[in-house]
């Protein structure tokens, strides 16, 4: 299985509390990063993929934060595509690289810079971390991050973070920090131009 998500912000403290931006309704970031490692793993298998689009994680540019955060990573199941966002970094990256606790035949992570394509159902999927305006499209969605509880008024832009709310428009509420599942995503654009043409 494939799944995706953004934004997970491990450790970052600011983002504590109720608020417009980014809730985050945890008392401090121990209980938030076991939150999400726990939602995670409850979906996530060891074979299935997770493209987390950017902003892994908020820590000192250091390789003790950096080993720290590659501890809480490599606690998570399935191999993780990580699209570089706004917080990351490549000395981070080369780091998690370096120090992966997969093996060389499965490695735990592998690394995109800017975005990746990927083609599931017919249906083409730009993965990014930063919204792309795609102009007129058919069969092309953006999935991406960034932008934390705001939504763009795009039907094939769809924010795939943790604290995102396209999230609200699934019948059945997610736990927080669960990845997105296709079928979800597919849910989630129906439910979007819905709403987007009623506004019309």
């Amino acid at each position: 299985m494939i799944y995706f998500t953004a934004d997970t912000h491990f450790y970052h403290e600011e983002l504590l509390g109720m608020n417009d931006f980014a809730p985050r309704p945890f008392a401090d970031v121990a209980t938030m990063n076991e939150t999400i490692v726990t939602n995670w793993n409850r979906r996530v298998q060891s074979d299935d993929q997770v493209y987390l689009l950017g902003d892994v994680a908020l820590v000192p540019n250091k390789p003790t934060a950096f080993a720290q955060v590659n501890a809480l990573l490599g606690a998570l199941n399935g191999q993780i595509i990580l699209v570089k966002g706004n917080h990351d970094n490549r000395a981070f990256f080369k780091y998690l690289k370096k120090h992966d606790p997969g093996t060389e035949a499965h490695p735990h992570y592998q690394f995109v810079d800017v975005g990746a394509l990927i083609k599931i159902n017919h249906r083409q999927y730009f993965l990014t971390h930063y919204p792309l305006l795609l102009g007129k499209v058919s069969q092309t969605v953006n999935l991406h991050g960034h932008i934390h509880h705001n939504m763009l008024p795009i039907a094939e832009n769809i924010n795939v973070g943790i604290d995102a709310p396209e999230r609200e428009l699934l019948k059945t509420p997610l736990p927080f920090g669960t990845p997105l599942s296709v079928a979800e995503i597919e849910a989630i654009l129906t439910a979007k131009q819905k709403a987007l043409t009623q506004l019309k």
